[in-house]
């Protein structure tokens, strides 16, 4: 349950928080709150609490009969007539005494992307809602369109071009692709088919039922069309990267899919720009079995699979395309399209919910973002372990877009902190505990409510480490989890 006193000492509304005073029954304006909290982030919606429109102060004014208004909020949630999407649980919708009143809470949680849009009424294009700031408002029709590709099943990019013959993808891309996929997979059966028989293969191309060719699909003429090609499918495609090493306002270098002298796709734009976002990363040197020279990093490794994220899970059919923007010690990378899975959820890693699943493949036949959902989750990981600043990860609506920003400046309070907190715990070090065991525990006693992933953020170490260490808490009797993983509290036993 939230802590509706530290809300309402808040004293306003938010992009998570709507206050309605709810005194001659529910009112409407609280289902397109509904609306819009689930097709964004998530919120709480009160019931019973008025918003002063002049200092904008919350006051709680109370609900009279909250039996007869709990009975009319899930008779509504129920009804497919009133509402599209029931996405609440009994633990969701509750009664709180403040100051003794009674106040109804809501808590909307952010809709799967199975479930969007959720709308109210019988007409989705008027009935659907989204949270920008602190105002709902009524969707687009592109809005709309872009939460129903999402919810399908099948994957955007495996769309299969009738309208685009195999002839437009650019045959040198093609040729530098299988010269990849050979040296990796020298022994691979498919590394001996014909072009055609190969593109099917990887998800590039497939048979049409309607003339019986070979078509490209979606995926594969981003991957291996020639801009001018891809333009006259998805007129948003726009891929661009700058560098700004200079201090000047103007780029110091550019690769753009328009430039007119490569291909302007997906697959060559990855090796046309990683060396160059890791250029000046420094290097460790080291041999592997003595004899390799090996002189790349987790770092460089971290902002590879951050290259190949934006361009495997960006929306292609959003406006102003992928940008990557390179600045002395910082890294920015934007992409059109939101999270399909819950932000925290990408952090804590172990799910991959890509949205264009072809062009996923195809990196990975070649080994480029390889990893199955722990891209976002490896990226924090690294940056805590070189005592970074967190990255940031920034998602914005209207239009859609996901922005990661990666400084390479040192988090001086965070590796301070760190520095104190090892001197304590050799202090203080149990006979029983190991040294993460210890420092979980350290972490759960200021923090009765924190999550494991968050516990792996706070200390820079692996989540699977950190279950670990509770695991081994738990056995030892020093605590206890009471409730569920999200909204639940430890318990300190000793």
């Amino acid at each position: 349950m939230i802590d509706i006193e530290k809300i309402i000492s808040s004293k306003k509304e938010d992009g998570h928080i709507e206050a309605k005073l709810a005194e001659g029954g529910l009112p409407r304006s609280m289902w397109e709150t509904y609306s819009a909290f689930a097709n964004t982030n998530g919120g709480v919606i009160l019931l019973g609490v008025k918003e002063d429109k002049t200092t904008k102060e919350l006051i709680p004014v109370g609900v009279e009969h909250t039996e007869k208004m709990m009975s009319e909020i899930w008779n509504a949630l129920n009804n497919s007539q009133r509402v599209s999407h029931n996405i609440l649980l009994d633990k969701h919708v509750y009664v709180k005494d403040y100051d003794d009143k009674k106040i109804i809470v809501i808590e909307v949680p952010r809709a799967n992307r199975r479930e969007r849009p959720v709308y109210i009424g019988q007409d989705m294009f008027r009935g659907t809602f989204r949270r920008n700031h602190e105002v709902d408002y009524r969707c687009t029709a592109e809005e709309i369109k872009t939460m129903l590709r999402d919810q399908a099943s099948s994957s955007q990019d495996a769309l299969v071009l009738e309208e685009v013959e195999l002839s437009e993808l650019n045959y040198e891309s093609i040729k530098r692709y299988r010269t990849i996929f050979r040296n990796v997979k020298p022994k691979h059966v498919w590394g001996e088919l014909d072009d055609e028989e190969f593109l099917i293969k990887i998800g590039a191309a497939a048979k049409c039922h309607a003339d019986g060719k070979v078509h490209p699909t979606l995926g594969g003429l981003l991957f291996f069309g020639d801009f001018v090609s891809i333009m006259s499918v998805m007129p948003n495609y726009f891929l661009d990267y700058r560098e700004y090493l200079g201090g000047e306002k103007r780029w110091s270098d550019r690769v753009c899919s328009g430039d007119g002298d490569w291909s302007g796709n997906v697959f060559d734009f990855y090796y046309r720009v990683v060396d160059r976002m890791t250029a000046d990363v420094k290097r460790a040197f080291r041999l592997e079995n003595g004899l390799t020279r090996i002189d790349d990093n987790e770092i460089h490794e971290a902002l590879r699979e951050s290259l190949a994220n934006a361009l495997i899970h960006a929306d292609y059919y959003g406006r102003r395309g992928i940008v990557i923007d390179k600045t002395f010690r910082k890294v920015t990378i934007s992409n059109p399209g939101t999270f399909r899975i819950e932000i925290q959820e990408a952090i804590s890693g172990g799910i991959s919910d890509a949205r264009n699943g072809n062009i996923f493949n195809m990196f990975s036949l070649i080994n480029v973002g390889e990893r199955s959902g722990t891209g976002i989750c490896n990226l924090f990981y690294v940056w805590n372990e070189n005592g970074f600043s967190q990255p940031q990860i920034i998602e914005t609506i209207n239009p859609d877009r996901i922005q990661i920003i990666l400084n390479f400046e040192a988090n001086e309070a965070k590796n301070e902190a760190n520095e104190a907190k090892n001197e304590a715990n050799e202090v203080k070090l149990t006979g029983d505990l190991d040294e993460k065991e210890y420092l979980v525990l350290s972490v759960i006693k200021e923090n009765c409510t924190i999550s494991a992933p968050k516990i792996s953020l706070e200390l820079g170490i692996s989540k699977s480490s950190v279950d670990r260490a509770i695991k081994g808490l738990k056995e030892k009797g020093y605590v206890l989890r009471e409730g569920p993983t999200n909204g639940g509290i430890w318990k300190i036993l000793k």
